[in-house]
């Protein structure tokens, strides 16, 4: 299976191929043989050379919406696109004039909200700051607009997926 990936602004070419627990993978022209285990929904483990990497993977509530990514404490936002699906698409925007939700990649603690309802946002900037397995990961807004909603406090526990914000 051959995509187009975008990894922040960064576009990659993928290609997949799977067999079983067996993957093989070309990213960016880097080739990679692992092995893929899932022990629990969104926790993957990669082996490759005999290295393990734990993955936390939280996905969009649709195809179109980016997918987290956390490998070694670094949270990555991916979003894998078919070519073929692109073809005939709409417009290019990634979220028009909708509304984008800004989610966990995986359970942790709120340990602060840098903005509030009603403010103005650009791309990139830090929405709410999630501690998980004892680092701090800023999550941020994925569109210029308004922040129209946060539903967390400081001090809350999140989980997986959850919805923390939304931004219009």
């Amino acid at each position: 299976m051959k995509l187009q990936t975008n990894i922040g602004d960064e576009t990659v070419e993928v290609e997949i191929e799977r067999d079983g627990d067996r993957l093989s993978a070309s990213v960016g022209g880097r080739q990679y043989e692992l092995e893929v285990s899932e022990p629990e929904p969104g926790v993957f483990l990669l082996k490759n050379n005999g290295e393990i990497t734990e993955a936390f993977v939280s996905a969009g509530k649709t195809a179109l919406d980016a997918t987290e990514v956390m490998i070694r404490g670094r949270i990555h936002e991916v979003k894998l696109v078919d070519p073929k699906r692109l073809r005939g698409s709409g417009s290019g925007t990634e979220h028009g004039d909708g509304a984008a939700e800004i989610r966990t990649a995986m359970p942790g603690k709120v340990v602060r909200v840098l903005l509030e309802t009603g403010s103005e946002v650009k791309k990139g900037d830090g929405v709410i700051v999630v501690e998980a397995m004892k680092m701090q990961n800023e999550l941020r807004s994925p569109k210029d607009g308004t922040v129209k909603e946060i539903r967390i406090a400081e001090g809350s526990t999140v989980g997986s997926g959850d919805v923390l914000a939304i931004v219009e």
